[in-house]
């Protein structure tokens, strides 16, 4: 299973957000390649990066600070956070970012037609809170249920989905499994990423269960920087996959 450290970029540095409420923050680093550099040296395979400012704003703000990550390790990224055009895929691309997120965005006309000229590097990013699709940097939640928003998104072709349980973000609650596990028995063509509320090695065990299923990694952020979790340790133990 692919353990993924996170990386939330805002104002330039790299932060945690309490369940994504801008006013609950904690600066762990002023320095987001330093950090990458740390995961890389760690020994993670894929970093997953996201511009909350970008996020909350609708369009990419750190940019910069993005391909400045990307320039500094070997390893592959992931970025996300405003991305809501082809425009912004294209961009990410052209810096050599093999994986990009984006939301619901994906069923707007304009970018449904520009699906299949992305399609190996796009990935689905489906932020729930009570199994209902949140949207605009999780400031609006809509009256999709996560699982049939998923279920569109595999008929687009896109397989790749990465499902974040905001009511356990950042928390250290452990990851929504209930959630996880009826997405999983649903849709089977899926390879599906979990994140929040990976609070500690137990947690990761669990999660490691649902391999079979089809989960193919977990991301992990603020008890990686709590150090409640050791990535070297938590990536020699169930860290076998790679890309």
């Amino acid at each position: 299973m692919l353990i993924i450290p996170a990386i939330d970029i805002k104002n330039g540095k790299c932060v945690r957000l309490i369940q994504g409420d801008p006013l609950r923050e904690t600066v762990y680093s002023d320095d987001p390649v330093d950090m990458a550099m740390r995961f890389e040296d760690a020994g993670a395979s894929l970093i997953h990066v996201v511009d909350l400012d970008g996020a909350f704003k609708g369009t990419p703000v750190n940019r910069d600070a993005v391909a400045s990550i990307a320039k500094s390790i070997a390893i592959p990224i992931e970025i996300g956070g405003g991305i809501r055009s082809a425009d912004s895929v294209a961009y990410y691309q052209s810096m050599g970012i093999s994986r990009v997120i984006v939301g619901t965005v994906i069923f707007q006309d304009s970018f449904k037609n520009i699906i299949d000229k992305f399609l190996n590097i796009l990935i689905a990013g489906v932020d729930a809170k009570n199994s209902f699709v949140a949207t605009h940097g999780w400031k609006k939640v809509s009256s999709d249920q996560s699982i049939d928003v998923i279920k569109g998104i595999n008929t687009l072709g896109i397989h790749k989905v990465i499902y974040t349980d905001i009511s356990t973000d950042g928390m250290l609650s452990g990851p929504n499994m209930r959630a996880l596990g009826n997405i999983l028995s649903e849709i089977k063509d899926i390879e599906l990423i979990a994140s929040g509320g990976v609070s500690s090695m137990k947690d990761i065990e669990k999660l490691a269960q649902l391999e079979e299923s089809g989960l193919k990694g977990c991301i992990i952020g603020k008890a990686i920087y709590d150090r409640r979790i050791d990535l070297r340790e938590a990536i020699s133990t169930f860290g076998k996959a790679v890309l």
